[in-house]
């Protein structure tokens, strides 16, 4: 179903908007709850990795909340309304919640490198329906978080090699 949009002067169709801003607040909602999966991970992680991990969580959390809020700001620019509430996000994301009392290096890593994964595909989904709705500014939005997510991924999986 279109998302209602409020009045405004881009001359993307109200039909197209309105089919791209819930898009948008998914995805929203996967990446708000992607950050606080991250810094639960930074907060707590332990073992013999622990500084480097923490200090990766920590910035990994920094890139994602900027992702968060340019999602949110392309959602406005549209004339939508940008559900980005903590509440919002943990009712509409996708994304397997991170076990409770997970802190071994390793293991949160594996669990980070699932959810990066997902969120990675739904991304490269969200730039084919964005551009199938006639969207190229939102399409190449997600084209460069798509990279972006990829390389965090990669960095995550340099942990794991071998192991």
């Amino acid at each position: 179903m279109p998302a209602k949009t409020f009045d405004t002067h881009h001359d993307l169709p109200a039909r197209t908007r309105g089919q791209v801003i819930p898009i948008l607040n998914q995805h929203l909602a996967d990446t708000t709850d992607l950050f606080t999966q991250v810094k639960t991970a930074h907060w707590n992680v332990k073992g013999a990795n622990f500084i480097a991990l923490h200090e990766l969580f920590d910035k990994l959390a920094e890139e994602l909340e900027e992702q968060a809020d340019t999602i949110a700001e392309r959602a406005t620019a549209l004339g939508g309304y940008a559900t980005g509430s903590l509440r919002q996000a943990a009712t509409a994301s996708r994304l397997a919640d991170l076990p409770a009392g997970l802190a071994g290096g390793m293991a949160v890593v594996r669990a980070l490198i699932a959810r990066y994964a997902q969120l990675a595909r739904t991304t490269r989904a969200a730039i084919d329906a964005t551009t199938r709705f006639g969207d190229a500014g939102t399409a190449d939005l997600f084209t460069g978080l798509s990279r972006e997510l990829d390389k965090s991924l990669w960095f995550l999986e340099a942990h794991v090699a071998g192991r």
